[in-house]
């Protein structure tokens, strides 16, 4: 079966209404607009589904973003990401890693991905980030964009200067 779609998928995800864990949706719109154009797929999402297994199937690179718990706020980290079987067929807490397992063992194929994360300060309810994380957002963009190879796009990273954590999040969906 011949595959087809993007070949890099970016999947920014968590929730928009608890401040700083919509990061993942933040920085996949800034990186839906540095890279419109360039056959790369954006999907924005609240949580990982095992449904994102078929189109991460389809291509060779991945990235997932999202807001981690852990750490200094407004750190970002960066790692790869391993494919990890499931431990069970089915799950609330889907991962990137079980995410990977289930486009190899279901549709033959796997991208080398990355998570890229940055340590949240609140996730009380509210739709900006907080200073910090605002503040990370352009350099968790530049990074992304750095992985993939595309250091010469056009800077979305910038738009809204200092206003990163008024970006409104209403009607934004999944990209194809």
């Amino acid at each position: 079966m011949k595959k087809s779609g993007p070949r890099t998928l970016i999947i920014g995800y968590g929730n928009p209404l608890r401040s700083d864990d919509g990061f993942g949706w933040h920085a996949s719109r800034l990186l839906a607009q540095a890279l419109a154009g360039q056959g790369i797929g954006v999907i924005t999402c609240h949580q990982l589904t095992p449904e994102l297994a078929e189109a991460l199937s389809h291509c060779r690179r991945a990235v997932f973003i999202d807001a981690a718990a852990e750490g200094k706020p407004g750190e970002i980290h960066r790692r790869a990401v391993r494919v990890q079987a499931p431990t069970s067929a089915f799950t609330h807490s889907c991962t990137p890693s079980r995410l990977l397992a289930s486009a190899k063992q279901l549709f033959g194929h796997c991208p080398q991905a990355v998570v890229i994360t940055v340590s949240a300060q609140s996730f009380a309810f509210g739709e900006s980030l907080s200073p910090m994380v605002s503040a990370a957002l352009p350099d968790a963009v530049k990074q992304v964009c750095k992985w993939l190879g595309r250091a010469g796009v056009k800077d979305a990273s910038h738009q809204g200067g200092a206003e990163h954590g008024d970006l409104n999040t209403k009607g934004l969906s999944s990209a194809p």
